[in-house]
């Protein structure tokens, strides 16, 4: 039992500050043999760490968790193969770190460049999903960066279970073992205390709800990078393939209802509302989907609860759904711009110049034509995984992955000059 967790905590940070600076000179072979012997052994100790997440389940169901909650919190044998398959997709991406993102020469003859270092110390506080614990922490090795992780109270047998795994072997790897933590205390104090660590933590980045998020930014001393909520939005244009946009609106709204990713809002334009949204609701109720719609909707579909202004800014992460008819293009995105958080946005068209118009004037994270809003995710775009997804803008941009947790230095080649 931990008994002065103010100690505790601060050990933990000098621990990493520590381990961060040798992490930052690990050769990338070092850290990728480090990635693949994680993922392996998280398949070999896959029923031993399902055994310990039916801990956390039994607790939750007790607790009465929402069904989106218990999703999130579930690990499966393909959840644990997804983990292992995202560290080897890190290990197998460019390491960010020493790369020359550019180089000029001033007339004096100094030759100028930018180079990527790692962040140093970031930590991450999270809610009800352990798989966060081996993404976050490869993602951090990858890039240099020591990490610290404190998970939520629901899920501290799995974190526990995959802290063991990440640090045993970075021991048989000869990488300093603190360069990965998780915080094992389900007191709050914990969170409080890591909040005011600004001389060692570089970055804290929240993942979870919204309440979460709001009370981390409002204790910390330390930079945050955020989203508050994905109040994520398609709209099905004039032009639209109907079966596309039928296909594409289930998957953004059905497959995970419970993500941030998920499409929340749904805008249809006037012309091809009266053919399109009797069929797409027919679809939606199969599924259980609860509809909540603006007047116009409501005359084509007489059945569907009205939307009150407070509908469009919410994030349901559930089976509900709001629709509004909009005129055209500006009604759509002045929609967006008012009731939106800067997640995730798409438009279905097949008119090229509305869907260049989308793609330049909505200004959310990630701005998809044609595709699902589930795509706005780390893994799916490339990245190996994500740490996270930021909406601040300051100093990344919708799903953050290798590179997002560097900075660059600057690095200067002189042959004797002196500033005159």
């Amino acid at each position: 039992m931990i008994m002065d967790v103010r100690s505790y905590v601060i050990e933990i940070a000098e621990n990493a500050k520590r381990a961060a600076g040798k992490l930052a000179r690990l050769s990338t072979e070092v850290k990728n043999r480090a990635l693949l012997h994680i993922a392996d052994e998280l398949i070999r100790q896959t029923d031993a760490l399902i055994r310990e997440n039916e801990k956390d389940l039994d607790h939750a169901r007790d607790k009465g968790l929402s069904a989106s909650m218990m999703d999130r919190l579930t690990l499966k044998e393909s959840t644990v193969l997804a983990m292992a398959t995202g560290l080897r997709e890190v290990a197998a991406l460019p390491d960010p770190v020493g790369k020359i993102t550019s180089m000029w020469r001033r007339p004096n003859g100094l030759l100028v460049g930018r180079m990527r270092i790692p962040l140093g110390v970031i930590g991450i506080i999270y809610e009800a999903r352990p798989n966060v614990t081996a993404d976050a922490a490869a993602l951090c090795l990858k890039s240099g960066n020591a990490v610290i992780l404190r998970g939520g109270s629901e899920a501290i047998h799995s974190n526990i279970a995959i802290a063991r795994i990440l640090q045993s072997s970075l021991r048989e790897e000869s990488v300093p073992e603190e360069a990965i933590q998780v915080i094992q205390t389900i007191d709050r104090e914990a969170v409080r205390e890591m909040l005011q660590l600004d001389e060692h933590i570089d970055l804290i980045i929240p993942r979870g709800g919204e309440d979460l998020i709001r009370a981390v930014v409002n204790e910390s001393r330390i930079p945050v990078i955020k989203h508050y909520k994905g109040v994520c939005h398609i709209f099905v244009d004039a032009s639209a393939d109907v079966d596309m946009a039928i296909k594409l609106c289930m998957n953004a709204k059905t497959q995970r209802p419970g993500v941030c990713n998920a499409m929340e809002t749904l805008l249809v334009h006037q012309d091809i509302a009266g053919g399109f949204l009797p069929v797409m609701a027919s679809r939606f109720r199969e599924a259980g989907v609860v509809l909540k719609g603006c007047d116009k909707t409501r005359a084509i579909l007489q059945d569907v609860e009205k939307a009150q202004e407070d509908d469009w800014y919410r994030e349901y992460l559930d089976l509900i759904l709001s629709v509004r008819i909009v005129s055209g293009m500006d009604e759509a995105v002045a929609h967006i711009e008012k009731y939106g958080s800067l997640h995730t946005e798409s438009i279905i068209t097949s008119n090229y110049e509305n869907a260049q118009r989308f793609l330049n004037d909505v200004n959310s994270s990630t701005v998809l034509v044609n595709a699902s809003t589930r795509f706005s995710d780390g893994f799916e775009l490339g990245l190996g995984a994500e740490i996270g997804i930021s909406t601040t803008k300051l100093h990344a941009y919708g799903p953050m992955g290798l590179e997002e947790l560097t900075t660059t230095k600057f690095i200067i080649y002189g042959n004797g000059q002196v500033r005159t």
